[in-house]
């Protein structure tokens, strides 16, 4: 499909976009109104109600260059910036992982617990800052604690703090637990490299583009949950609770680590297509 004028409707952009990328994305119709949109600098509602406004020969050149981009695999959040999460923009980069809308679930469950109204919380491997901050938002007598291993993903959590003002937040560089105050949590959450060193999914899709070292871990995948089970435990006030995501096919296995640590009252919660996704469990004592 061409477009054979020089400078296309919002329209016409958009469905030469969607039928290049339609073999190449899971969403391209969606892909191709996002990156429009980016270039443009409009809010979604502007390409309902506007489109036959035609784009400007400098918006055109700059929306072909990002959907060829896109057509080459690179992911739509890397190409904009930035990527929405519970309702909250968040500026993303290649140093971590694009914020999904599987890990929700987590932030869902977490508000739903039975936790102090001045709850002391701990994310970590916070990546963009994505769980960290949104649970801070939500609960603003909260105090969030952020910490992960890569102090590019710090610096972008910090500005992903700034940019939405929250100010119940503390983000710091750890290796897990490792440079975490001594204190102790009424929630411990994590969204964990676990996925296994030879899954197929790697070389699919936007997590070619992403830093192994966030999605990969030893053990089937288990390694970095079973040793954030396991240190938790110093961390966590009795009656505290753990909570993780993990992939489709571990809840099972998340749970058994959960029981061996001796958590109790552990539960498995799926994401919005119905697989699992979080396993949490409580410190009894």
């Amino acid at each position: 499909m061409t477009i054979n004028v020089t400078c296309p409707s919002n329209a016409q952009a958009i469905a030469w976009a969607t039928h290049l990328l339609t073999a190449l994305s899971d969403s391209p119709k969606l892909d191709a109104e996002v990156l429009l949109l980016h270039v443009l600098n409009k809010p979604r509602s502007y390409l309902f109600t506007w489109p036959e406004v035609e784009l400007s020969e400098q918006q055109y050149a700059q929306f072909k260059n990002m959907v060829g981009q896109r057509s080459e695999g690179i992911p739509v959040a890397h190409l904009t910036g930035e990527r929405e999460f519970w309702s909250l923009p968040f500026y993303v980069n290649s140093s971590t992982l694009i914020p999904r809308p599987d890990t929700e679930t987590l932030v869902e469950q977490a508000l739903g617990l039975d936790l102090p109204i001045n709850a002391n919380v701990l994310d970590l491997g916070t990546g963009t800052g994505a769980i960290a901050l949104s649970l801070a938002s939500e609960m603003p007598k909260w105090q969030l604690w952020a910490v992960d291993y890569s102090n590019d993903a710090v610096l972008l959590a910090k500005k992903n703090q700034q940019r939405l003002g929250i100010t119940n937040a503390t983000i710091l560089q750890s290796d897990w637990f490792v440079n975490v105050p001594k204190q102790h949590f009424d929630l411990i959450v994590s969204n964990p490299p676990y996925i296994e060193e030879n899954d197929v999914h790697l070389s699919q899709g936007d997590v070619r583009f992403e830093p192994l070292s966030a999605l990969v871990a030893p053990e089937q995948g288990y390694a970095d949950i079973r040793h954030i089970a396991k240190s938790a435990l110093d961390y966590l006030m009795t009656g505290g609770y753990i909570m993780v995501e993990h992939g489709y096919d571990q809840g099972a296995g998340v749970q058994e680590i959960f029981a061996q640590m001796g958590y109790g009252n552990i539960l498995t919660v799926k994401d919005m297509a119905g697989c699992d996704r979080v396993t949490l469990a409580q410190k009894l004592q």
